[in-house]
């Protein structure tokens, strides 16, 4: 399969991004795959309706197939087709974070294929703040079902060169625009339940919602790597968001971190093996290794998130065999953004944590 690469910029005249989205939702509409930019991380689209769709997006990710897709839309009224309730707590979800990162999990009605939804009787739904995503929904018919755009169990890609890299000749079409402002995939909240449950933790953190709807609680899989529970949502039970390298959380006092990660670097070096750090700015000067990533200061979350991925394929790419990472949030408790960081590196890793 020839895979069109289409690029779209902020200045593009009107006419000519409508022409381009024209086309991207024609192949949606027929049963194909578009690669579209979001604020969190590019999507593969298909529609969300259509069980082949959902079978092409697996197969071209070599995705489990009971491993459930986010449904996209623009608007409330198309959400009102796809699910059998809103429950009170998720319409003041909505009305604060939607559209953003923020993705819940209702009730499916009959209109939604079990293909979409990995089996269940559940769907994931999100209303993307990204301009471009949402006007590319509305070309695609309305109900757009996209994971992350990458080769199952690889890094999410925060750029277009990520998703060629992956699904180059996998697709119809991959959409050029500018990079993913988050870096991460979006919060996954479960309002199924008296008390939501996160099943993902995300930019939306479990204090944001906590201070708008009272209680809201984490799932155990989150940062459990031995639940053998099935999927409710993406990213629970597979290995997700690694590089081709090993990658190693160490957990400790900075200075015990710096001294075991530089003995293990030595080692890897001393047998020809090249060695990866991700580092904060406050610990960089420390490390002795082929490759240290600066991912910033340890207080903004924020920004080590944006950059988390990126790191990882660039890693790939520098044939980095072993990567250590410090750990980013200590205390698990911590409802904040530290939650988001921690579970994509556990994912990553595999769950393999050193704590010195």
């Amino acid at each position: 399969m020839e895979t069109k690469i289409v690029a779209i910029e902020g200045t593009d005249a009107p006419e000519s991004i409508r022409e381009k989205l024209t086309e991207a939702g024609n192949i949606i509409k027929r049963g194909g795959l578009v690669a579209f930019p979001t604020e969190t991380v590019y999507g593969l689209g298909g529609d969300a309706l259509n069980p082949e769709s959902a079978r092409k997006i697996y197969a071209a990710k070599g995705r489990p197939s009971d491993n459930p897709l986010i449904v996209h839309v623009s608007n409330m009224d198309d959400l009102r087709k796809i699910v059998k309730d809103i429950p009170p707590k998720a319409e003041e979800l909505a009305r604060m974070y939607w559209p953003g990162p923020l993705t819940m999990v209702f009730e499916k009605t009959d209109l939604v294929p079990h293909e979409t939804t990995g089996g269940l009787d559940t769907v994931a739904v999100r209303m993307p703040l990204h301009a471009l995503a949402n006007l590319f929904i509305g070309f695609a018919g309305g109900f757009v079902a996209a994971p992350s755009a990458n080769l199952s169990g690889r890094p999410s890609p925060t750029l277009a060169k990520h998703v060629i890299q992956d699904l180059d000749g996998r697709i119809d079409m991959i959409i050029d625009s500018r990079g993913a402002d988050i870096g991460i995939e979006s919060t996954i909240v479960d309002v199924t339940h008296k008390i939501p449950v996160i099943l993902r933790p995300g930019n939306i953190t479990q204090g944001m919602m906590a201070r708008l709807i009272g209680d809201v609680d984490m799932d155990v899989t989150v940062f459990d790597g031995d639940s053998a529970q099935a999927p409710r949502a993406p990213g629970m039970k597979y290995r997700h968001y690694a590089p081709k390298g090993e990658l190693v959380v160490v957990e400790g006092a900075p200075e015990k971190v710096a001294a075991y990660i530089n003995k293990q670097a030595a080692l890897h070096e001393a047998a020809g093996e090249r060695t990866g750090v991700i580092s904060t700015e406050e610990q960089l000067q420390k490390y002795k290794a082929s490759s240290i990533k600066n991912a910033g200061s340890r207080v903004d979350t924020m920004i080590i998130a944006k950059q988390l991925y990126t790191f990882l394929r660039e890693f790939d790419d520098e044939n980095i065999a072993h990567i250590y990472s410090e750990c980013f949030s200590n205390s698990f408790g911590d409802k904040g953004y530290g939650q988001a960081v921690m579970n994509r590196l556990l994912k990553a890793a595999g769950h393999k944590v050193i704590k010195v």
